[in-house]
């Protein structure tokens, strides 16, 4: 189907059409612009979006990203970042493949589609002309036939009157011959412009034109085929990027499978543990019968001489919560514990998820849990430092035990990688004064001498300053119940930690009321109360086994002073229940430590006692 054939006489329309077609393909384009312009807007704000989340450097949003649930989110914001490019990449292919390619496809078209009509239109020009011509020769020879008529008629009157002179009637018939001889000369021009007419109109309707409208045919079909490409390009930009786009989303799948809930809540443990014991039960205090009490067990500040006395005894007995009132802190000390749990109703561990709580404490005076519930404090620095206005003092006597051994043990870490940096520093400078030495000409060796020697400098006061570390760290590591070798009963654990509290500047309270600090501390009294701590550890003797004990349950062990069991498991019993909930046991006459005695079954080797079940 031809539009030259079928559509010779819609040249008007046709170009109407044209120019629709024009138009649409210009409406395209700016269609492919704007989703161009929101695909780039769209990767900004994801960018946007992910640094806005990004943890900052040097902040606690930093140090938090050691739990797994912060690692997954840093990797999805990644994942994002990245997600992001691959939009930045289908804005960049719909503008360069797509939009620039139709822009100037839009500037050809016009130009081809102008030169077409503007031919189309000089054919028409043309048969008009054409036409016009074959108009103006018949009507001339019209009128000539109609003036010769007219001549002929008056000749013939003139020539039948009788009255009219024979010269009158020469002319007339002259004149009529005339006439008649214009008409005969205007019919051969007509019939020669006719000829000529139906020439060029039959080669304007039949060759011209068609072949005229078949190029605008052309154009407008190249112009749908150069859509339809348009269209399938626009769609296999989105594709291309789709597998990329693809493992962005496999990485987020898999940045929150990597997500550890026991890591995160282990992690938690590491962070805050203190590593002091729970306070146990407060003693009963019988105001009712005649006693007499010591200070320490009647009054919750002393004064300064009381302090002294009782430091040489290797505790201290006068210091006091700085930030809490005494009621408070009372009620807080007079709380009653919860005892060992009773076995779970099933064998699984699922059925004691916690384990079973730290044995009873032994009884003691309200002065040592005091002393306890201060130290269990890790956030509260002492009023010294606070006077200071500082971060606390360089060996993190601050802290709780736990929490000193980590940060010691972290500022060794930091000066061992220095140590190590300058260490490599020094070798490459070694190497490079040995080629000195081989090659003269490269340069001086002794250059080298003062870099190497301001080093080694570098190198000794790191390594001082690591080895003081190191003794504060083996200090607070000979500290921890964590590091015995024998394991005691866990309600004799506050006897050993009250030895290892904090080095923070030791409060009490005036007789006014107000607190005050004390400067002054004799240091033996230090090293007498360290003694008798490291003794507490060197008189544990090696108990022999009194009978064995089936495991009921399983335990996990996971409090001071207590070992892990499988059900079914036999120990030996070296150690019987005091009445606190907890046996001693041992396993391979290498490892001890307590369980609960209502989780095992009991016998003893005693006649007297025979099988006994603890149930």
């Amino acid at each position: 189907m031809s539009w030259g054939t079928e559509l010779w006489d819609q040249f008007d329309n046709l170009e109407k059409h044209t120019q629709w077609g024009i138009e649409f393909v210009e409406r395209y384009n700016k269609f492919v612009k704007d989703r161009t312009d929101i695909e780039i807007s769209y990767a900004k704000q994801l960018r946007n979006l992910s640094k806005k989340y990004q943890p900052k450097r040097n902040s606690k949003e930093e140090e938090e990203q050691r739990f797994t649930s912060c690692q997954a989110f840093l990797a999805v914001l990644n994942e994002m970042n990245d997600y992001a490019g691959q939009h930045e990449v289908i804005a960049e292919n719909m503008s360069g493949l797509i939009f620039a390619e139709l822009s100037r496809y839009i500037q050809e078209l016009k130009q081809e589609r102008k030169s077409h009509f503007q031919e189309g239109r000089r054919a028409q020009q043309h048969i008009e002309s054409c036409w016009k011509q074959l108009e103006a020769s018949k009507r001339r020879f019209e009128r000539d036939c109609k003036e010769a008529e007219r001549a002929q008629q008056h000749f013939e009157k003139m020539d039948n009157d009788l009255n009219v002179t024979k010269a009158d009637v020469e002319k007339a018939r002259q004149q009529a011959q005339t006439r008649h001889q214009m008409a005969s000369d205007s019919k051969g021009e007509y019939s020669s412009v006719l000829q000529n007419f139906n020439k060029e109109q039959h080669e304007h309707y039949y060759t011209n034109i068609p072949n005229i409208f078949r190029k605008i045919q052309d154009l407008d079909e190249r112009r749908i085929v150069k859509i339809g490409e348009s269209m399938k390009t626009f769609s296999e930009v989105d594709r291309q990027v789709v597998p990329i786009i693809g493992k962005c989303l496999d990485g987020i799948t898999k940045a929150a499978e990597s997500i550890d809930e026991k890591h995160d809540t282990q992690l938690v443990v590491e962070a805050f543990k203190s590593g002091f014991e729970q306070p146990g039960d407060v003693e009963f205090e019988d105001f009712g019968q005649p006693m007499k009490r010591t200070v320490s067990e009647s009054s919750l500040s002393n004064s300064r001489s009381d302090v002294k006395q009782e430091t040489k005894g290797g505790k201290s007995k006068g210091k006091l919560w700085p930030f809490i009132k005494k009621n408070k802190l009372m009620s807080l000390l007079t709380s009653p514990h919860q005892p060992p749990p009773p076995p779970p109703s099933c064998s699984s561990p699922s059925a004691v998820p916690n384990g079973p709580q730290s044995p009873k404490q032994q009884k003691e005076p309200l002065s040592h849990r005091l002393n306890e519930f201060m130290t269990s404090k890790p956030k509260i620095h002492c009023f010294r430092s606070l006077k200071r206005g500082g971060s606390g003092p360089e060996d993190f006597s601050h802290l709780p035990p736990e929490q000193r051994r980590k940060k010691l043990q972290q500022k060794i870490d930091e000066f061992n990688k220095e140590i190590q940096k300058e260490i490599d520093q020094r070798d490459g400078l070694t190497k490079m004064k040995d080629v000195y030495i081989k090659n003269p000409q490269m340069g001086r060796p002794e250059s080298v001498d003062p870099k190497l020697a301001e080093i080694e400098q570098t190198i000794e006061k790191l390594r001082q300053e690591s080895q003081k570390f190191e003794a504060w760290l083996a200090e607070v590591e000979g500290r921890l119940p964590t590091k015995i070798d024998h394991p005691r009963r866990p309600s004799e654990m506050h006897e050993l930690q009250s030895t290892s509290v904090n080095n923070c500047a030791q409060d009490r309270e005036s007789p006014d009321g107000s607190y005050t600090e004390e400067q002054n501390q004799d240091p033996q009294l230090k090293v007498a109360a360290q003694s008798e701590f490291d003794d507490e550890f060197d008189d544990e003797e090696t108990l022999t086994a009194i009978g064995t004990c089936k495991a009921m349950y399983p335990f996990e062990g996971q409090n001071e002073g207590t070992i892990a069991m499988v059900e079914g498991e036999t120990l030996s019993v070296i150690e019987e229940d005091k009445g606190d909930g907890w046996t001693r046991v041992r396993r391979n006459e290498d490892e001890e430590g307590y369980v609960p005695t209502s989780y095992v079954e009991v016998y003893l080797d005693r006649n007297t006692k025979g099988a006994m079940t603890y149930i």
